[in-house]
């Protein structure tokens, strides 16, 4: 355990050190999350959720996955742009990834019926084994698509070819019986705790100013978050497909996943 925690704070060190170099970054999980907040208030305006019409949410659904797969691919692009020796730009980013909006929206539709598909299967049943069984199927098929993002922006593939190729790369690369040395959960929920602290002294002097800080400094906490985790896997997308990412070590890269000796 805490030789993940330590390999995932040196791989988010990197990841740091190659958005200094491209602040700007920052910008697309922010026009994400801000993409995807206009959309949950036009439906709330709209009185999605109190119609009961189906179709209208499952589409508000879609584009919510939309949104935050187009601002991640033009993330993964940019990220890509500067580990090969580019200098990237929001501009540039943004115009990759509309290239290849065509393959982005049929990943969104995908990724939302499957998402879909394990809230509402986890949700229908109270038995602890069976939802967890629906953990790991879930935990498989993410692990199964890591690389679909950067496979398509960077290889041009469909997302069912790119679903293939990503998990290919991952058991040409480190095997079959394998487990990740990293994981971002404790680097959000850290994040989240430092922006909150100071929006929470303020709050007990002013509380409606605390309250917008609060929600101003955790939104861009989680924005950095999300930005070094993109970074990161355009990264391990370079080494893993035998380039060589600028501002990383081959040797860290190489160790985020391990041999799974528990099931081997």
């Amino acid at each position: 355990m805490f030789a993940t925690i330590g390999h995932t704070f040196e791989l988010m060190k990197m990841s740091w050190n190659v958005l200094m170099q491209d602040r700007e970054l920052i910008l697309f999980p922010i026009f994400s999350g801000l993409g995807v907040l206009i959309l949950a208030f036009a439906g709330l305006a709209s009185g999605v959720g109190e119609s009961g019409n189906l179709v209208a949410f499952l589409i508000m659904i879609l584009l919510a996955y939309f949104i935050t797969t187009f601002f991640n691919a033009a993330l993964i692009s940019a990220a890509l742009e500067r580990l090969r020796g580019g200098d990237p730009n929001v501009t540039s980013g943004l115009a990759h990834a509309a290239k290849h909006i065509h393959h982005i929206f049929l990943w969104s539709v995908i990724s939302a019926i499957v998402g879909t598909l394990f809230r509402v299967l986890r949700s229908n049943t109270d038995n602890f084994i069976v939802q967890m069984i629906y953990s790991m199927i879930e935990g498989v098929w993410e692990f199964m698509t890591f690389f679909v993002i950067p496979v398509m922006v960077s290889e041009n593939q469909g997302p069912i070819s790119s679903i293939k190729r990503s998990a290919g790369i991952i058991r040409q690369t480190w095997g079959r019986q394998i487990t990740a040395s990293f994981g971002f959960f404790l680097v959000y929920l850290l994040a989240v705790v430092a922006a909150a602290i100071p929006a929470i002294l303020l709050f007990l002097i002013a509380p409606t100013i605390g309250i917008i800080v609060g929600i101003l400094l955790v939104g861009f906490a989680l924005a950095v978050v999300q930005t070094l985790e993109g970074i990161f896997k355009a990264a391990l997308y370079d080494f893993a497909v035998g380039e060589q990412p600028e501002g990383f070590d081959l040797r860290t890269l190489q160790t985020a996943y391990q041999p799974d000796y528990a099931r081997a």
